[in-house]
């Protein structure tokens, strides 16, 4: 079980697109709780991601709930292990050391090319001083960050406003030096049809970055690409990788409440217990199934691909986990014929793709 807690809502940046809106800070009780249960009822493997806000705002907290699982491993079975996912406006040298010795996994957030990433991705107030974008500082955080984690991944948010930019970014994230690029659509934003073309010309961009890189023979990721060739190569486990509400992965808001993903904190509506108190699994249970009994997606061929269960997306979209969002649907008949296609003209001709794709599996493109 994988638990996210959401330490604070406060931040040394205000983008415009966070999702959010919980309030409160997380204290050493409801951290050290959060071992506790995560160690209950002889697991032998548990993760933590550290989650904000900015999480690096509590880094004494979080130096405080690393050394209380270490000392936990001492005397149970449980082993732990660490995430964080931070803007890097905090992300300095001592924290880097610390990090190394706890084998932390750190993902930093920055939005492609400056210009994309300063649209949305502003400093928090400062006087009287204009807004003004974060993208000088992040870069350079970024650059300390790989020097130490070089499979740290490079983590986008895609808007409309910044959509006809999203393949200069994946690209300007690969510049940086991240070997693993992640680009996400914000599918609560105000998408509409006429984004459609331009979402599929810069998907075939990157397809053709991504069979340069694969042709060089880079060693490098880029998520979603990544995912839709598995979700072909081994496609019955793919369907047990998908979003499994609650069951495999949880979030805890600063006061221990307990809610099935990171973008329901806050809304009562989802609430699966509290670290004090336990799980209820009648909640979670019922709440997973309420999930996978969607109709929406009928008979679709592609539906076994695709994010259609993703529950935080569809409820972003259009405020309900039981309704799949037609921007997810249009965005999935997308992405996958295009991910289809570079995959299987590299499979022809490329030997190192072979090697990074089949070496595992057993199905073969025919």
């Amino acid at each position: 079980m994988h638990f996210t807690l959401h330490m604070t809502s406060r931040c040394n940046l205000r983008c415009d697109y966070c999702y959010v809106n919980h309030g409160g800070e997380m204290t050493f009780e409801t951290a050290r709780a959060a071992v506790d249960l995560a160690s209950a009822d002889g697991a032998k493997t548990a993760g933590f991601v550290f989650f904000g806000g900015e999480p690096l705002l509590k880094r004494d907290l979080i130096f405080d709930t690393v050394a209380y699982a270490r000392e936990k491993e001492k005397t149970g079975i449980t082993r732990f292990s660490f995430k964080i996912t931070t803007n890097g406006l905090l992300l300095d040298d001592s924290f880097l050391d610390f990090a190394k010795r706890e084998s932390f996994f750190i993902a930093l957030s920055v939005d492609g090319t400056q210009e994309a990433h300063d649209m949305h991705r502003v400093m928090a107030p400062d006087g009287g001083k204009l807004r003004r974008g974060s993208y000088a500082q992040v870069s350079e955080a970024a650059k300390r960050l790989l020097r130490v984690f070089p499979q740290s991944p490079g983590m986008m948010t895609v808007r409309p406003d910044t959509l006809h930019l999203m393949a200069d970014g994946v690209k300007s994230l690969f510049d940086l030096g991240f070997v693993y690029a992640v680009s996400s659509l914000d599918y609560s934003a105000d998408w509409k049809d006429e984004h459609l073309p331009v979402l599929q010309e810069q998907y075939q961009r990157i397809a053709e970055l991504y069979a340069e890189k694969t042709r060089r023979g880079d060693k490098f990721y880029y998520a979603p690409f990544e995912s839709k060739i598995s979700s072909h190569i081994n496609s019955r486990e793919y369907c047990t990788q998908r979003c499994e509400l609650g069951l495999r992965q949880v979030s805890v808001g600063p006061d221990g409440t307990i809610f099935p993903c990171v973008q329901f904190v806050g809304d009562e509506t989802y609430k699966l217990g509290d670290v004090f108190n336990g799980i209820d699994e009648n909640l979670r249970k019922g709440m997973y199934s309420r999930n996978e009994k969607r109709n929406d997606c009928g008979d679709c061929v592609l539906k076994k691909r695709c994010n259609c269960h993703c529950a935080c997306m569809n409820r972003q979209a259009t405020g309900s986990i039981d309704k799949v969002s037609p921007m997810l649907c249009a965005h999935e008949r997308t992405v996958i014929p295009i991910a289809d296609k570079v995959a299987g003209e590299l499979y022809e001709e490329n030997p190192h793709y072979l090697d990074r794709h089949y070496k595992d599996f057993v199905h073969w493109f025919h």
